[in-house]
């Protein structure tokens, strides 16, 4: 998944993220986006996943870093995880 989703980064970076991610993992990237852009694309779902791995935003030149999205995905999946615990109580 973590794959395909770099190379559409690279190749198709306006598909939606809809395409890609499910609801719970939308639901995420958005509550931890500090902005949304009108349409949610995979370009932003790849660029907040990397912000949640340590990806740092000033400098802006160097491309997302495999190792960066793939910290930030198992983030992503540990706040799935936690969030699907606390609403089955």
């Amino acid at each position: 998944m973590l794959l395909r989703l770099t190379y559409l980064h690279r190749t198709q970076p306006l598909t939606p993220a809809v395409e890609i991610l499910n609801p719970l993992e939308l639901k995420i990237l958005k509550a931890k986006s500090p902005k949304l852009p009108k349409v949610l694309t995979v370009s932003w779902a790849v660029e907040t996943v990397a912000r949640l791995g340590g990806y740092l935003e000033h400098r802006s030149k160097t491309p997302i870093g495999i190792q960066v999205l793939w910290r930030g995905w198992l983030k992503l999946h540990d706040l799935c995880e936690g969030w699907q615990l606390a609403n089955e109580t």
